[in-house]
């Protein structure tokens, strides 16, 4: 992610924070905690012309307006005051990808939110010599037959790293790296799948986050601010005491088998992974710095759902 996608991301977690904020004090007490992460997205707000700050209010205001419908348990009346917090990033490594935390103690309940600004990707994971994605993503070591695969791709990266060769003039990049690199990721999740038959669950909890969220998508060009509801372990739409959530959400189950997990057709860099129950991801693998460096990072999105995962389009006014 660049420096201003990434500012701009920071900014919409601000805004959104402001906006629930300012919404929910009209029915009851509502506290923000002022920690680090609430200052680099202050930060990052103000850097943003007028006509930006102006448009990305409207873009928070439409969603937060659609969370309360779902949400009957943020606005009711009780007698605590409701915290609203910025995660630290370390949360997304820990795998919880929710930005935002809407929590209340005294019932012990709490929802997150994660915000993205005209993005879809899930996740921005790499590959390396070093770096064990097996361990990392479900929780299953690399084999050492993976190793062996990946081990010459990633010895002529650090050969043209130490040459300073820039990395749109690799040669051979797709045969020397993106083909061998993809096809032993394929064959080590295929691998361990075979002996481990919670791999597809893993790999879903892995890619969306150990906790249920939705997530909020700002698609400016369209003027319309996108709800997705991950509820995978029934913690979202629960009902209030006096109110009920004017729209239900269904569980959706995780995965229990790998259908197919290949190459996209005349695409060398690309593969896609389909699951049982609708889930889909796409992994395109690419060179995330100018000059040659041995690893290579993903820019995984979620191609199919099931339909368990409700999507809420809230146009702007």
């Amino acid at each position: 992610m660049s420096d201003k996608s990434n500012n701009q991301g920071r900014a919409y977690e601000y805004v959104c924070l402001l906006t629930l904020n300012e919404e929910i004090g009209k029915f009851r007490p509502v506290t923000i905690v002022k920690n680090s992460s609430y200052s680099v997205a202050e930060y990052a707000w103000s850097t943003l012309s007028p006509k930006m700050k102006d448009l990305y209010k409207i873009s928070s205001y439409a969603a937060v307006i659609q969370i309360f419908e779902l949400e009957p348990r943020i606005i009711e009346d009780g007698s605590d005051i409701l915290e609203l917090q910025i995660q630290m990033d370390a949360k997304g490594e820990e795998g919880d990808v929710r930005d935002i935390l809407i929590v209340r103690h005294n019932i012990q309940w709490e929802i997150g939110l994660s915000l993205k600004h005209n993005h879809f990707a899930v996740k921005h994971s790499r590959l390396s010599q070093r770096l064990d994605f097996g361990a990392k993503w479900y929780g299953i070591p690399c084999s050492q037959n993976y190793w062996k695969d990946v081990q010459p791709v990633f010895t002529y990266l650090a050969q043209e790293k130490n040459k300073e060769t820039l990395f749109d003039d690799l040669p051979g990049k797709e045969q020397n790296v993106y083909i061998p690199l993809l096809r032993a990721f394929i064959d080590e999740i295929n691998r361990q799948n075979r002996m481990h038959s919670d791999v597809p669950s893993r790999l879903v909890e892995y890619l969306l986050g150990k906790y249920d969220f939705y997530k909020i998508i700002s698609i400016d060009k369209q003027r319309t601010t996108q709800i997705q509801s991950y509820n995978l372990h029934g913690t979202l739409n629960q009902d209030g005491t006096y109110q009920k959530a004017s729209i239900e959400i269904p569980i959706a189950s995780l995965p229990t088998r790998i259908v197919s997990l290949d190459f996209v057709p005349n695409k060398t860099n690309t593969v896609e992974l389909y699951m049982d129950g609708g889930w889909q991801f796409s992994f395109r693998i690419h060179n995330a710095e100018k000059k040659v460096v041995p690893t290579l990072k993903f820019d995984i999105q979620i191609i199919g759902m099931p339909t368990a995962i409700i999507t809420i389009n809230c146009l702007w006014k």
